[in-house]
């Protein structure tokens, strides 16, 4: 399994209002759950939320990964935010985030959840990638340039 293939083009979204961490995660959860019918957006944004207590997803340059698992989630599920503006994230370098890779796996998926969440590291540690997404200006745009920096990282 490849973030490829759990990032449809309707899950990348651009000029997303960010406003704060829990305004976006509360715009994922509901979002999220209005695509997913097996999830609650409460129970995912708690979840999210819970896993931001144990120490921010925001990993620097700009990017947060906010991640958890859910027992309703019957496969793994991602999403890529980019806000309109950027937001304090309290990301390990003290910069706000601007590009939010969201992910979520089922309760069990243990290898499946940490391979997923080192890809989406890789994609977002890389500069260029970070630039191009920045400099998307459309929805379309954003998924294809997404979608290129995964099959750059993903080994055929």
């Amino acid at each position: 399994m490849t973030l490829e293939t759990i990032l449809p083009p309707e899950r990348a979204l651009f000029d997303v209002p960010g406003g704060s961490k829990k305004r976006v995660l509360e715009f994922f959860s509901t979002f999220i759950a209005q695509n997913t019918p097996s999830l609650d957006s409460q129970e995912v944004f708690a979840r999210l939320i819970g896993r931001e207590r144990l120490g921010s997803t925001g990993i620097g340059n700009g990017v947060a990964i906010p991640h958890a698992r859910s027992p309703h989630c019957h496969s793994p599920v991602a999403a890529f935010l980019k806000l309109a503006e950027p937001i304090d994230f309290d990301a390990i370098d003290g910069e706000p985030v601007d590009l939010v890779f969201v992910l979520l796996v089922p309760e069990e998926a243990d290898d499946t959840h940490l391979a997923l969440l080192s890809q989406v590291a890789s994609v977002m540690n890389d500069v260029d990638t970070r630039v191009g997404l920045r400099k998307s200006t459309s929805q379309r745009e954003l998924h294809e340039r997404l979608i290129e920096a995964i099959r750059r990282q993903t080994p055929s």
